[in-house]
């Protein structure tokens, strides 16, 4: 085989198919995800995230890949390493930039190494680490990598970090009521009396699919999507013609749940969905009704699930909120490369000190659990 490394600007560049077979279904590894990015520049340019993808190539036929950022900041990765680029700067050393490989502003685990050879893997991984050499950063990081991908990386001797999210599952329920009947006695009347509330509020929920979704909800759920982070005194990640794009391109893959007050709109969440899983990704509202929130990122997506037959609904970084609404904690990893002999080991040693205290964590949340005891 004549094999080959590149790296590229970007995967906006790249055929679709080539980029999409070795991706499978995942919508947010896809190249209608990832290049909408690029081209309605929430990355690029300005952001702090300058996509740099790492293919390999048999010839002229793509057979691996890894989705890559030289990153300029921490922002947008929910796997925090604040503290190690402040001991870095205090040192005169500079942390960044950085390499990452991730997806963009999405907690989500899934494949890092876009390829089903050991051998292709072996070399991306070794390329990985020759690119951060080459080019003197301090690091390189895989964030939320699945099972295959971490195994790669384990093998490969970098340093594994642990953290903790929250999944939905859908037990083959019937209807919502047939999931709420699992839970404890407790915990199935406060989902009962949350939408209880939001019902007499006047409040109705809507479910509306990609290919459904108007110029005008789009543009409300874009407001709704700006106040979040206007409330926590920060700035939107996303551009509106970011939405505008992977509406166009994946609505197969869009849900929108929107509330109303009659006929006026108040909030909206937006999810991303496939055969399997749902991804709760964007909420905002410009009306505070109470339990509102609950009720259209969670009540509404669950059912969805149980309608449509997904079996997962991922609800995205923190939240211990989530257990009590059904959620289960689940283990998610990322693997760490240090370029500096010493602070290589003194991240080691702050990660083995970070992982009791997380085992102890995710042993308490184990024993919250919402649903009902056996023999109850």
């Amino acid at each position: 085989m004549a094999l080959r490394l590149e790296v590229v600007d970007g995967i906006a560049q790249l055929p679709v198919e080539a980029w999409d077979a070795l991706v499978g279904d995942m919508p947010l590894l896809s190249h209608a995800f990832l290049s909408a990015l690029e081209i309605s520049n929430s990355v690029g340019v300005g952001t702090g995230w300058q996509p740099c993808p790492l293919l390999l190539y048999d010839d002229a036929q793509l057979i691996g890949a890894m989705p890559l950022y030289i990153k300029h900041h921490s922002y947008g990765e929910y796997v925090f390493d604040w503290t190690w680029a402040e001991t870095y700067e205090r040192s005169g050393l500079s942390y960044y930039p950085k390499l990452v490989s991730s997806i963009p502003f999405t907690p989500i685990t899934s494949a890092r190494l876009l390829t089903k050879s050991t051998d292709s893997k072996v070399l991306l991984i070794n390329a990985l680490s020759q690119i951060m050499r080459k080019n003197k950063m301090s690091s390189a990081h895989v964030l939320f990598p699945d099972d295959d991908s971490a195994q790669s990386f384990k093998e490969a001797g970098w340093l594994q970090r642990h953290g903790v999210q929250f999944r939905w599952q859908n037990q083959h329920y019937s209807d919502f009521d047939d999931f709420l009947n699992q839970l404890s006695h407790d915990k199935r009347k406060k989902i009962r009396q949350e939408r209880k509330k939001v019902a007499a509020s006047g409040v109705v929920c809507r479910s509306i699919k990609g290919a459904e979704i108007t110029t005008e909800q789009w543009d409300f759920f874009y407001q709704c999507y700006e106040n979040t982070y206007f409330e926590h005194r920060s700035s939107p990640y996303l551009t509106r013609e970011f939405f505008q794009i992977i509406g166009k391109n994946m609505p197969q893959n869009i849900l929108l749940m929107m509330a109303y007050l009659g006929e006026q709109p108040v909030a909206a969440a937006l999810n991303i969905y496939d055969k399997t899983t749902l991804y709760g990704r964007y909420w905002g509202s410009v009306q505070y009704v109470p339990n509102l929130h609950f009720e259209l990122c969670y009540y509404q997506a669950q059912a969805f699930c149980i309608d449509e037959k997904i079996e997962y609904f991922e609800g995205g970084a923190q939240g211990e909120h989530k257990l009590a609404r059904g959620f289960k904690a689940r283990s998610t990893s990322s693997f760490h490369k240090i370029e500096n002999p010493d602070f290589a080991v003194a991240i080691q040693e702050f990660v083995a000190q970070e992982s009791k205290g997380l085992a102890a964590y995710t042993n308490e949340l184990d024993e919250r659990a919402p649903f009902k005891s056996k023999g109850n």
